[in-house]
């Protein structure tokens, strides 16, 4: 394979060059006079370049924390990755890989064991090895790595076909080291869901076969950091042949980094007590232009972290505080066990302690889960600035300045430590904001990048909201609509001179357990009277009201002009404020004198910082007046999601706005599953179906009990005008619900019959094959209703009673599509191989399965064109053609709303009778 172009700075005759540069973060992180870390071989490249598959590693390292490094070799170095929960062959799985520093190809033999005690103590497995190359249209590496999107092929020991790494445009793990996501592509070496995952089936070593406690157990292979390279264990060569043979580690003991130049112009100072925390000031817009860097605003508790010296056999004291001085230590143990291991004397971290979802997202939710519920979620802490160190109080220094100090103190931890680095972006405020919101997230706080740090809320810090949140006091609490124990709505409010006032209620985005867990402890608040000082009339019946001393989280779409909030939803409960300091935030825009601040302070701060894939985002800038104008809290509404056809985000929210009513009785309190295509249709796009980061209003959490390891995951779900525009604020493209609801998510009350015909298959023939399940159907009493795919399929649903389990379900739909592919086995197939389906029908019954979906009636598809899933009648299957809608062409067809064909669905109450179960099998 002919290699592509290399780097700038390096002539394409040079290799010796080449290696240099890919190496040169590696070698400034480590001092070679103290570690015996391999440099890297210049005669490594001629090796990697001479043409053909390159070659590519896998080691699992068992050291304080299970993980796995996924190398590839490219221009002489391996490209490295740091995948936690290893590679997974589920397509469905978007494993977080975060990118590491490039390592000598001399890493890449290594398997046996790093004493403990040292620097990645543990056992190292050749976990697989063979080779790699790009696939076509992706043969540009380089430009794949700067892009952030590789895709090539493996032909490993275990890990076989197509495979991606996609870089995450959200808050780098640590410096230089972004998040990816580790992707099985769809072929023939992808699992399904049903099947145990390649980690699971091929735990042991490609090399040796051993397990990983058999290899910390043989001390025939021990790297020790302290020795010299030429003492280290031989390579096994075998294990990756493409890769010259040399000495293999992990990583090696590093020198401790020294602070004490850069802290010659910091003043000294005795350990503070708790310094107050530089507060953001909300603005209706970023700002733009030089002398501002940008962070992404983070959902989660502001915690200091405070290490001081310690006393006795402790050789260090360290605390965790809230924002408002309050010590949690306790609560984040790990947290405070990985702060010990910063290299310093002393410092004080500013920062955010949230929970990341497995595509790097933070989640409120899960956070509360962890603090509220005892739930076990791995916490993490973004560190965004240091304030004293080593008895220097860096306070009044620039903002960069003191991230680089932060930075370095940082460098040495590990790449799976819970305290990293919030990264920032040093390019236009408005293209950060813009790409912050597309991907979900809360928003962006903007700082001037000069500016020391002041414990006030001043215009150095303006924070810019994708979507409407802040904190309210809880004032009251109405009952359940359904008569089930919890809550139904909240009444919130917030201060203004002393006095309560009312702002609404807010009665979405509750689970099952945090309405029983509000229940329990506002109960203990009741009081005969209500607190607020401006109580509307009407608002009092059937409200418990309470004393005004818990806080909540809540988002929205708006204030009305009678100050109440629009669309509210429930996020959590905010531990760490005081209800007396809850006040209405209001977003202002920024002044012309803010807005050039950064750029008046220091011209030159913004081009020292390091550039981000930000820089890349598009999209046009919209007028805020455009979304007002429509009354739906839709950001960037002229987007294009459909190149193709032009639909825009406002014109699919103003879509499901129109068809919510027909939509909501199929979707409405289900566990979803839905396609996020951010940049719009051909665009990367992405399945979500657990609660994550920036949730838009009325989308909430359902708990669904994962059967396979008891632990309890927070599935989407929604039942709301709101939820759906929420949806289209998210660049929801397709949205699949299960078949069963919340209340009952192991019976289904749905059965789906997916018709996909070949491409050689006619209209007609495929109408009449529908017919045929739909006199199957009704001879077993039932009766079913049609809809197209959005594409080239239809789907035959039967409403039911929700009686019967997902395994009987399961095996009914398997029965009746078994019996129909009897009567017509050349027109018919029920097995999912694609080569046997040619110029026939599959009969897919896979969807009456838990945790199964199908795609909503109404819902788009990602497709070019914006096709809709629609409600067929079925006089329609003897129209010459087959039917095809988009959202563009909606105003031609939305006269059918009015004759729904699905309209009588929800109120037939039809029941799967055993004789039907058992006449299915005839």
């Amino acid at each position: 394979m002919a290699k592509t172009a290399s780097r700038k700075n390096a002539p394409k005759n040079d290799p010796a060059s080449v290696l240099e540069d890919q190496l040169k973060r590696y070698r400034e992180m480590r001092d070679f006079n103290v570690t015996a870390e391999p440099r890297g071989n210049r005669g490594a490249i001629k090796a990697a370049a001479q043409g053909g598959a390159l070659p590519f590693v896998v080691q699992k390292h068992a050291a304080s924390h299970l993980h796995y490094d996924f190398r590839l070799a490219w221009n002489g170095v391996l490209k490295s990755w740091a995948v936690a929960k290893g590679p997974s062959d589920l397509p469905a799985d978007k494993r977080l890989a975060v990118q590491v520093e490039d390592h000598p190809i001399e890493y890449g033999n290594f398997e046996g064991t790093i004493p403990k005690g040292q620097y990645g103590g543990g056992s190292v497995m050749l976990w697989d090895f063979g080779e790699w190359k790009p696939v076509e249209g992706y043969t540009d590496v380089d430009r794949g790595l700067a892009d952030g999107h590789l895709k090539f092929e493996l032909k490993g020991q275990k890990m076989h076909g197509r495979w991606a790494l996609v870089r995450m445009h959200t808050h780098d793990a640590r410096p230089g080291k972004p998040n990816w996501l580790l992707i099985k592509d769809r072929d023939e070496y992808a699992r399904t869901e049903d099947q145990p995952s390649i980690t699971e089936r091929l735990p042991d070593s490609a090399i040796s076969k051993r397990t990983i406690e058999q290899i910390g157990e043989d001390s025939d292979r021990v790297w020790h950091s302290n020795r010299p390279a030429d003492q280290q264990p031989e390579a096994t060569k075998p294990a990756v042949s493409r890769i010259a043979a040399g000495n293999g580690s992990r990583k090696v003991a590093k020198s401790k980094p020294s602070f004490a130049t850069a802290l010659n112009s910091a003043p000294k100072e005795k350990f503070p007590a708790f310094i107050s925390p530089q507060l953001a000031k909300a603005s209706t817009a970023p700002p733009s232009g030089e002398g501002w860097v940008h962070e992404l605003k983070l959902d989660g508790y502001r915690i200091q972290i405070q290490i001081r010296p310690g006393t006795g056999l402790k050789s260090k004291h360290v605390s965790l505080l809230t924002r408002k001085g309050l010590d949690w230590t306790h609560r984040m143990p790990t947290l405070a066990k990985a702060a010990e291991q910063l290299p310093c004397d002393s410092a004080i971290l500013d920062g955010e302690t949230v929970v990341l979802d497995q595509k790097g997202s933070t989640s409120f939710a899960d956070l509360q889960a962890a603090f509220q519920e005892g739930a076990k979620m791995n916490l993490t802490y973004f560190a965004f600035d240091l304030l004293h160190l080593n008895g220097h109080n860096l306070r009044d220094l620039p903002l960069l300045k003191r991230k680089e100090l932060l930075a370095k103190l940082l460098s040495r931890l590990d790449d799976d430590a819970p305290i990293r680095i919030s990264e920032h972006f040093a390019v236009d405020g408005k293209k950060v904001f813009e790409e912050a919101c597309n991907l979900g997230a809360e928003g962006i706080v903007s700082k001037v990048a000069s500016a020391p740090y002041s414990s006030t809320r001043g215009n150095s810090w303006i924070k810019s909201k994708c979507f409407q949140e802040q904190e309210f006091v809880i004032g009251g609490f109405t009952d359940p609509s359904n008569g089930s124990t919890g809550i139904g709505a909240l009444i919130i409010g917030y201060y203004e001179n002393g006095k309560l006032l009312y702002a609404g209620r807010s009665g979405t985005g509750f689970t099952q357990k945090t309405q029983q867990m509000l229940h329990k402890q506002l109960s203990k608040l009741v009081q005969s009277k209500s607190s607020f000082a401006d109580l509307p009339t009407g608002i009092s019946r059937g409200v418990h009201w309470v004393k005004p001393e818990m806080v909540a989280q809540i988002s929205f779409s708006n204030w009305t002009r009678d100050n109440l909030v629009r669309q509210a939803a429930f996020k959590g409960l905010r531990e760490d404020k005081p209800a007396k300091e809850v006040v209405r935030e209001k977003a202002e825009p920024l002044q012309s004198s803010d807005a050039a601040k950064g750029k008046a302070e220091n011209k030159s701060a913004s081009k020292s910082a390091p550039a981000s894939p930000a820089s890349s985002a598009h999209g046009a800038s919209v007028n805020a007046k455009s979304a007002v104008k429509t009354d739906l809290p839709i950001t960037h509404p002229t987007k294009i999601l459909d190149p193709e056809s032009g639909m825009t985000k406002l014109m699919l929210a103003n879509y499901y706005l129109a068809v919510a009513d027909h939509m909501l009785p199929h979707i409405a309190d289900r566990p979803l599953s839905i396609l996020r295509c951010p940049d719009g249709a051909g665009k990367p796009c992405f399945f979500q179906k657990h609660v994550g980061m920036g949730l838009a209003g009325g989308i909430g959490s359902v708990p669904v009990p994962n059967k396979k390891n008891a632990s309890t995951e927070q599935y989407l779900t929604l039942n709301s005008v709101e939820g759906l525009i929420g949806m289209a604020q998210m660049g929801v493209l397709e949205i699949h619900p299960w078949g069963s609801k919340n209340d009952s998510l192991e019976k289904p009350d749905r059965i789906i019959f997916d018709l996909d015909p070949d491409e050689s298959i006619d209209w007609k023939v495929l109408g009449e094959a529908a017919k045929e399940f739909r006199s199957r159907l009704e001879e077993l009493g039932l009766q079913s209703f049609l809809k197209t795919t959005g594409g080239k399929g239809l789907h035959v649903a039967t409403p039911i009673r929700p009686e019967n389990e997902w395994p009987a379900i399961k095996e009914f739909a398997h029965n009746i599509v078994l019996g129909i592919e009897r009567k017509n086995p050349r027109l018919y197939v029920t097995k999912m191989n694609k080569s046997i389906r040619k110029d026939r029908i599959y009969l897919d019954y896979l969807r009456n399965d838990r945790g199964s979906t199908a795609i909503a009636p109404y819902s788009t598809r990602a497709r070019s064109g914006a096709p809709v899933a629609l409600p067929l009648d079925w006089k329609e299957l003897n129209d010459k053609s087959r039917p095809t809608f988009h959202v563009t062409d909606f105003n031609s067809w939305k006269k059918r709303l009015s004759r729904d064909p699905w309209a009588e669905m929800d109120g037939l109450k039809q029941r799967l009778a055993a004789a039907a179960i058992r006449d299915a099998k005839r």
